[in-house]
């Protein structure tokens, strides 16, 4: 596989599942990102799923740059 593609797919994947992962957490503490208006329930949703987003985002090029060197043969 490319390693151009690998890093876009690792990166989207990330993105998608830290998003998610935020949504999930402000539903569970009672907070609606689809709620009518820009009330504060409304905008802590908002920034908790940018803030994973960005956070899935950055785990995931961690976890592959990490893969990557350790499938790195050894330097002679």
């Amino acid at each position: 596989m490319s390693p151009l593609l690998l890093e876009g797919l690792t990166d989207a994947a990330g993105f998608v599942l830290g998003g998610l992962a935020g949504f999930l957490i402000t539903r569970l503490l009672g907070y609606d990102l689809f709620a009518e208006g820009y009330g504060n329930g409304s905008l802590v949703a908002i920034v908790a799923v940018g803030l994973g987003a960005g956070a899935g985002r950055a785990l995931a090029r961690r976890w592959r740059l990490r893969r990557q060197e350790r499938n790195r043969p050894p330097h002679r």
